[in-house]
């Protein structure tokens, strides 16, 4: 059996952790059953932000009259966007795969692992023990137990970023940022959408007046039924039937996005001293430790967020906690999130249902885009901005803004959490005018 001073389960995040061990020149074993880089480069951000910025100019070009600019005769090469997205990640992969393998202190072994007991695994049956391992194998596509769905081929989102046909009319199960990515992507390029939502409103851990105004926005583009619970799927001939309640509804492709679980059932995670959550998530400490000494989880599997830039996060301090004699404790002040959907979504902190749950005093600064220079020179006319204060410290508790570039928009919010914490360095800074973040500092100055 093969010892090694590090062992790295997943390939995405965790490559931060095994490059670092390896620069100290320590035995590493890199295991990973798929193409590396994980979740986000494969499966995930990467190719879901090619695919939709194919949506994004066609959706430009589709809005262009409004604006003076006529255009005709616009058409979509469906399959040349997925064949060059795929090429693109397949490329990159590869890459990752090609520099592993050419490290003297790491060993890649492509397959499926499994813990055989404490700080033993199997892969590819060989057994190998890792004097310190770092759990980052990630999350896979939660499947509902609805009758008919495991035999209709369906697809989830991985497949959905590869397919070389079109559909005609995609139905989707499932109203998160998933459902809400691919619905932009496919409704864009011409497929007929319907979402089928079992919340009142789409995207719902959003805060509450986000939620309700994207859901509101979507509906204006594509068939959106809320409070709709599927029990039922069917396949007839090349179409999927799929019922919930006295709804039915006939499609010639099926999407599944309806959440996440963890892999810990996958790698055998119960058969070592590794705690985990009733859902299946692996339980660590501040440090990124797991109940086991040595044993450190980060990214999707540990689940305390569900973000690429949160898993590279906890990758350096992990990284970091591993080796020294100090460890520190992970700093998630001010986590941001994005939707790329249309509109676009970004949020960072507590919304204002959570404000309220907790019995928190707030105030809240709203502003549209609409009543800035440049939100009315690109009619952005369902955005806005809405940030949630402490009353008595300035202090920042939240903010939600949904419209053009909010990915973009909110990162000046993220610099003023994570460095004084109030409000107050937005409202000194100088905004140029009319940039499009005037909308961010006009909220800032519109708390009551």
């Amino acid at each position: 059996m093969q010892t090694f001073d590090v062992i790295v389960i997943g390939a995405g995040s965790g490559l931060h952790v095994a490059d670092a061990a390896a620069e100290q020149k320590l035995k590493v074993a890199v295991i990973e059953a798929g193409p590396m880089g994980g979740t986000c480069l494969n499966r995930g951000c990467i190719p879901s932000k090619m695919v939709i910025h194919s949506a994004d100019v066609m959706e430009t070009i589709q809005n262009a009259e409004k604006f003076g600019i006529k255009v005709s005769g616009a058409k979509t090469n469906f399959a040349a966007i997925t064949k060059r997205v795929s090429s693109i990640v397949d490329k990159d992969a590869k890459d990752i795969e090609d520099a592993l393998m050419k490290d003297k202190n790491i060993t890649l072994f492509k397959g499926t692992a499994r813990f055989t007991g404490d700080y033993t695994l199997e892969v590819n049956k060989q057994k190998i023990k890792g004097k310190k391992i770092v759990i980052a194998a990630g999350t896979r596509e939660f499947i509902p137990p609805v009758e008919g769905l495991e035999s209709s081929g369906y697809i989830t989102s991985t497949e959905a970023l590869r397919l070389k046909n079109q559909p005609k009319h995609l139905i989707i199960i499932g109203g998160g940022y998933i459902a809400a990515e691919m619905a932009h992507f496919y409704g864009m390029m011409g497929t007929k959408i319907t979402i089928f939502q079992r919340d009142k409103f789409m995207i719902p851990r959003e805060d509450g007046e986000v939620a309700e105004a994207f859901t509101k926005a979507f509906s204006k583009k594509y068939e959106v039924i809320t409070e709709a619970s599927v029990n039922k799927v069917e396949k007839k001939g090349k179409n999927f039937v799929v019922h919930a309640g006295k709804k039915k509804v006939t499609g010639d492709q099926l999407l599944v996005a309806t959440g996440r679980v963890p892999n810990t059932d996958i790698l055998e995670v119960g058969k070592t001293a590794v705690k985990m959550s009733k859902r299946g998530f692996i339980e660590v400490d501040e440090y990124m430790e797991t109940s086991q000494k040595n044993v450190y989880a980060l990214g999707d599997i540990a689940g305390v967020y569900l973000f690429k830039h949160s898993a590279n996060l906890e990758a350096q301090y992990v990284s970091h906690n591993l080796f020294s004699k100090k460890k520190s404790k992970v700093n998630y002040d001010a986590m941001p999130h994005a939707v790329f959907s249309s509109p676009q979504i970004a949020g960072v902190g507590m919304t204002e249902e959570q404000l309220v749950e907790k019995k928190i005093k707030y105030s809240v600064g709203r502003y549209e885009y609409i009543h800035t220079g440049m939100g009315a020179a690109i009619d952005e006319q369902d955005g806005f901005v809405k940030v949630l204060v402490d009353p008595k410290t300035n202090k920042i508790l939240g903010c939600h803004i949904m419209g053009k570039d909010a990915s973009t928009l909110i990162h000046e919010v993220l610099v003023a959490m994570r460095t004084e914490g109030t409000l107050s360095p937005i409202r000194r800074t100088v905004h140029i005018h009319p940039a499009l973040n005037e909308v961010v500092q006009r909220a800032f100055f519109n708390i009551e």
